[in-house]
């Protein structure tokens, strides 16, 4: 209810099974894993320009907000991969309107799950701003996909991007929308790049607790990639030590830290009787830090998703599980390696205290703290004009 108070009818809030069903069809294909490495070249760029700033304040003294810039980046990579071919910028400019628009609406989320805060009077000014915010991501999804429409109509070559995806499924499904679409387009802005940024965040202030863990990833990332600046997809499959650490960030600090379900008939599950018609919420947080399913819960240990350790069946779902799972989740962990196989390659780094290593829920979870640290270009790297391109 939270969600679709400000977000609309999307895939994330839309409780008409059939209605979801049919968005979720039309939309499958546009992530898709063979479309998605489609988009590797993106994903190398906008990490380029994220590792250019960063080299910038690279001199070990300078105090570099890393969380802040995450954020920035992912909200640019999704602007212009999943949400409609934006160029936003905002790793250079976050006070433009489109990226201060979204950061409202994530406030607006995260104060709305007080109960009767849309009613308060003293909430109003906070509500109106969110809903004028969200009328601006409307609108501005309203223009692409109108210019987009024109373009088919004109029979213009149109970019194979997502939203091309999109409107292809669309035609088929002989549902075209437009209000839906948008609904899904201020969707992805919320759900698509702050849980991204925040696993990033989380793994960058974790690793700076475990610097053996550190020296084994840039081992791993040097035997894979090199000193070359563009990453493949095959790269990714090659850092497996990488999945193994994002997936133990994602079991320590999820940032989606549960998902609702809703009880169609009743069900007795494990000797507990649950009516029908009940809302139940799973929580991966809690069930991520318990010892009844992970030995040593609070202990980071990427070792436990090695290949020949036992899968975590039903007790491990930071996309959430069966078919209202993620439909972003191989995009944001293709997305998050690369970014992170990037800052490995070229850092070393080391968190500015004090920290408190505490976590802030605002309907996601991001660290308390910043995550400020101070970095170095890693010695056999040296500067940038001896990258190999």
């Amino acid at each position: 209810h939270v969600k679709s108070l400000f977000v609309g009818n999307g895939l994330v809030t839309d409780h008409d099974h059939d209605h979801w069903h049919k968005q979720r069809r039309i939309m499958d294909p546009a992530f898709s894993r063979s479309y998605l490495i489609g988009l590797m070249g993106t994903f190398n760029e906008q990490a380029e320009e994220l590792m250019m700033e960063l080299e910038k304040k690279a001199d070990g003294e300078t105090a570099v907000d890393v969380m802040d810039l995450l954020r920035r980046v992912t909200l640019d990579i999704i602007a212009k991969v999943a949400a409609f071919g934006l160029e936003l910028n905002t790793l250079h400019d976050d006070r433009t309107a489109f990226p201060q628009a979204v950061t409202m609406i994530m406030k607006g989320i995260g104060a709305a799950r007080r109960p009767f805060f849309r009613y308060l009077p003293w909430n109003r000014k906070v509500v109106k701003e969110v809903q004028e915010s969200v009328r601006l991501l409307r609108r501005i999804g309203k223009e692409c996909i109108e210019q987009r429409h024109k373009a088919i109509r004109n029979g213009e070559e149109v970019p194979l991007d997502i939203l091309t995806q999109i409107l292809k499924g669309a035609a088929q499904e002989k549902d075209c929308d437009d209000e839906n679409m948008l609904d899904n387009f201020v969707t992805f802005f919320v759900a698509g790049h702050e849980t991204t940024a925040n696993q990033l965040s989380f793994t960058v202030m974790e690793l700076t607790r475990h610097p053996d863990i550190i020296t084994k990833l840039q081992a791993e990332v040097d035997e894979v990639i090199g000193v070359k600046r563009d990453i493949t997809y095959e790269d990714l499959g090659k850092l497996e030590y990488l999945s193994q650490v994002l997936k133990e960030i994602l079991r320590l600090y999820p940032p989606v830290p549960g998902t609702v379900r809703w009880t169609g008939k009743e069900n007795v599950i494990e000797g507990v009787y649950i009516p029908a018609n009940s809302t139940i919420i799973f929580n991966t947080y809690l069930m991520g830090h318990m010892e009844r399913y992970f030995k040593d819960p609070e202990v980071f240990n990427p070792d436990r998703f090695r290949k020949d350790q036992p899968r975590p069946y039903f007790s491990y779902f930071p996309f959430s599980l069966g078919s209202r799972s993620c439909i972003g989740q191989v995009f944001s962990q293709m997305e998050a390696k690369v970014v992170m196989a990037k800052f490995l390659q070229r850092f070393e780094f080391e968190l500015v205290p004090p920290q408190s290593f505490k976590i802030l829920e605002t309907g996601t979870l991001r660290p308390l703290d910043a995550v400020v640290c101070r970095l170095k270009l890693r010695h056999q790297l040296g500067c940038n004009s001896e990258m190999k391109y």
